[in-house]
């Protein structure tokens, strides 16, 4: 890939500066639960004959896909336990045909349920963009692993913005596509509904190169008509962090500067967003995969995730399966009133906080909803998204799209169109 900083003829020598800098302990804690060493050596000799974007290139895999003759750990002590995955998840097979070198599990939120990125068991890594604050979640070790030069790419998973809200924090580019793009085969599910699979990157071109493959797709032939852009301030835009607001309408000006065309009308579905509980299908949906830990084994569990998997007692048969209705109903909805167009707002409302603000569980669950706020919107519209990042004087904020379903080459199409602005509103700041 042009200007990607791998290629295949380096992927050998790349991996063992990357392998001598990770040392024996695996690199700094929070980042690689295990270093996939001898079987990346491998990778990196068979890339040397493979040709595609991606032949060569570092790639970190949160620790909830499974890789042949590793654990898939999942962030969690119980799943720990288990045997070595006998064959490598389709996504994960998929990327070592096509040339990447599988560097290491990464460590995550466990059972990727918070957008916070904590974890007690394998450690929670600092933040390389913002040192002393927290990575976001659930996909923290592989935001990490490429902030801090420790991976070309990362893949992970979303279920209301496990992918986007990382990269917001530590100034990637995160994409969630489609859910049904990627083969969730292989993984360790939080919630069947809301879980999609994907990559975060330094750029578009290399988060849609990892989604290609990924869903066994090539890029098309010729660009795509980029989406129009739809700023609807009827969600989102309430309780921003000061900095966030601000730098959110400098984008927005200039944006219009480079003769953008933004549709500011409001979005009246939006406000039906509020009325669907994404809590009952991630709790109903994660008790029903793991329900014997959940009884058996609960001393094991992170408190706060035990918690909320706890709540799927509150929700009967009918209003789960209402939720699902009404889910559904809304996806439909969405891409109908979105045909054509993507939604532009502030990927996320905070800033990363540090590790001492998420110290109490009341602020740590205040924080963490308000992380997932935005993001979620893309899970439950069963959409496509992408967060991407830019700076107001000095300060390291993220933008992100949302279309409908399956309108990922044109969301890709219309963020490519978009870095421009983003580097220039940033060389600026």
């Amino acid at each position: 890939m042009s200007g990607s900083g791998w290629s295949p003829g380096t992927a050998s020598r790349r991996l063992a500066a990357l392998l001598d800098r990770l040392g024996p302990e695996g690199g700094p804690r929070g980042v690689y639960t295990s270093v996939f060493a001898e079987s990346a050596r491998t990778d990196a000799e068979r890339a040397q004959n493979a040709d595609g974007p991606l032949a060569g290139a570092l790639v970190s895999v949160k620790g909830l896909y499974d890789v042949a003759g590793e654990i898939t750990h999942a962030g969690t002590r119980f799943l720990e336990e288990g045997p070595p995955a006998g064959a490598d998840a389709p996504a994960v097979a998929r990327l070592r045909a096509a040339g990447a070198v599988l560097t290491g599990h990464t460590a995550m939120s466990e059972l990727a349920y918070s957008g916070l990125g904590l974890n007690d068991h394998h450690g929670t890594a600092d933040n390389p963009a913002w040192p002393g604050r927290i990575p976001g979640g659930s996909t923290s070790g592989g935001a990490a692993s490429v902030a801090a030069g420790l991976a070309d790419l990362a893949i992970g998973s979303d279920t209301g913005g496990s992918l986007r809200i990382p990269a917001a924090f530590c100034g990637l580019t995160g994409f969630k596509p489609t859910q049904s793009s990627v083969p969730r085969d292989g993984t360790v599910p939080l919630s069947d509904s809301l879980d999609s699979l994907g990559p975060m990157a330094r750029d578009v071109e290399g988060c849609a190169a990892t989604w290609r493959v990924m869903a066994g797709r090539d890029a098309p032939e010729t660009a795509p008509a980029p989406l129009r852009l739809r700023v609807a301030r009827n969600f989102g835009f309430d309780d921003l962090a000061p900095e966030i607001a601000e730098g959110f309408e400098a984008l927005l000006g200039r944006l219009r500067d480079l003769g953008c065309e933004i549709d500011e009308t409001p979005l009246p579905l939006l406000d039906d967003a509020a009325a669907i509980p994404p809590w009952h299908l991630t709790a109903v949906e994660c008790r029903a995969h793991h329900e014997t830990a959940f009884r058996e084994k609960a001393e094991t569990f992170d408190p706060r995730v035990h918690a909320r998997m706890a709540r799927a007692d509150e929700v009967s048969a009918v209003a789960y399966r209402r939720t699902l209705n009404s889910r559904a109903g809304f996806a439909r909805a969405f891409s109908d009133a979105l045909a054509g167009q993507a939604l532009l707002l502030p990927t996320v409302a905070i800033l990363p906080p540090t590790p001492e603000q998420l110290e109490a569980d009341e602020a740590f669950n205040r924080l963490n909803l308000l992380a997932l706020r935005n993001t979620t919107l893309g899970n439950i519209a069963d959409g496509c998204s992408i967060a991407l990042p830019y700076r107001r004087h000095g300060t390291l904020l993220s933008a992100m799209l949302i279309a409908g379903r399956d309108a990922d080459e044109r969301l890709l199409a219309t963020a490519s169109g978009l870095e421009p602005a983003l580097r220039a509103i940033s060389a600026g700041s």
